[in-house]
């Protein structure tokens, strides 16, 4: 899963394998550290939940976590939908993207190992 921060938005991209983890446990999850010591670290995690309709963002020590509708979840996976999109907060707005990882078109086999396949292969410039 990979992550992406720019001012008020926060996207997340995932590859097939993820897709399927995601649905079949519930959450997914990856963790980077900034130091040696095990608090210095960021944990970014996407979760779907029957609880929630649409999309949200929850804030937790050491941790960010997107957390999507079940059923939203379950229709973006089973189709060609690229994203899920939205947005959380009253005061602080923050702009969400749950989009699936596509092949790069300038990147070789092992590098578009476990990526969707991309829409515009093949299309003359």
């Amino acid at each position: 899963m990979k992550l992406r921060v720019k001012g008020n938005s926060l996207r997340l991209r995932v590859s097939p394998s993820e897709v399927t983890r995601l649905i079949e446990d519930g959450r997914i999850e990856e963790t980077i550290y900034f130091g040696e010591k095990d608090d210095s670290k960021l944990t970014y995690s996407l979760e779907h939940s029957p609880r929630l309709l649409g999309i949200s963002m929850e804030y937790r020590l050491h941790e960010v976590a997107v957390v999507v509708a079940t059923e939203e979840a379950n229709r973006w996976a089973g189709s060609e939908q690229v994203g899920i999109y939205g947005e959380t907060g009253a005061i602080h707005r923050v702009e969400l993207s749950v989009e699936k990882d596509f092949a790069c078109l300038d990147r070789d086999e092992e590098e578009n190992a476990d990526t969707f396949p991309n829409p515009k292969q093949g299309a003359a410039c």
